[in-house]
């Protein structure tokens, strides 16, 4: 109780809003890519450039947490959220340099809805995150959650889908090695989001 009363370091949840806010560009970026590959080698270097930005404000939070002494939530709490948030946008980096290194020319349909649940999930995170500084919040921030649960199922289930087309049509092995890739990290995308949620819910739970 005593620490509760204490003062203690605020700026926590301005680094988790700035992160989630870049990892939400970054999903953006990827579904531009799958929608255009024109533009494949830009926006990988858009999302490289977004990740190195994301990196340092993941830095920062992990520097300041060693110099408070009283944080507004649990510790481990917080290094395992920004390192969990930082997760999402190094397989999404993971993702746009496979698209670029493997020369791959036509994206499936598969992969482009899968992308655009990447993008539903991190705008979930970002909404979650952003009311993160306020446990008045705590029925709103579990809806978010449960949300991004939901959409985790739905690329499950997009993924089975892919894979079942993929090794039914698609004759050209190498073609088949790069977009069994492609497919199962977007999918791990929404795995690191739900991954997030969880512990959004675990901060909930503790602090409400």
């Amino acid at each position: 109780m005593f620490a509760r009363l204490m003062p203690h370091e605020g700026r926590f949840f301005t680094y988790f809003s700035e992160h989630a806010a870049l990892i939400l560009q970054g999903a953006v970026e990827l579904k531009a890519m799958m929608d255009n590959m024109g533009e494949t080698e830009s926006r990988a270097h858009n999302i490289k450039a977004i990740e190195t930005r994301a990196d340092t404000v993941t830095y920062e939070t992990i520097q300041l947490l060693h110099k408070t002494f009283i944080t507004p939530i649990d510790r481990d709490e917080i290094h395992q959220l920004i390192t969990r948030m930082d997760d999402i946008l190094d397989l999404m980096e993971d993702v746009s340099q496979s698209v670029f290194l493997y020369d791959i020319r036509k994206i499936p349909d598969e992969a482009k809805r899968l992308a655009d649940i990447c993008v539903a999930c991190t705008e979930k995170v970002k909404a979650a995150v952003d009311l993160l500084n306020n446990m008045g919040n705590a029925e709103k921030i579990m809806k978010i959650c449960a949300d991004i649960d939901r959409l985790e199922t739905d690329a499950d289930q997009v993924l089975r889908s892919a894979m079942a087309k993929l090794f039914r049509h698609e004759p050209d092995t190498r073609e088949l090695i790069k977009l069994k890739e492609i497919y199962e990290h977007l999918e791990t995308v929404t795995d690191k989001c739900e991954d997030v949620a969880n512990i959004i819910e675990g901060i909930v739970i503790e602090n409400s």
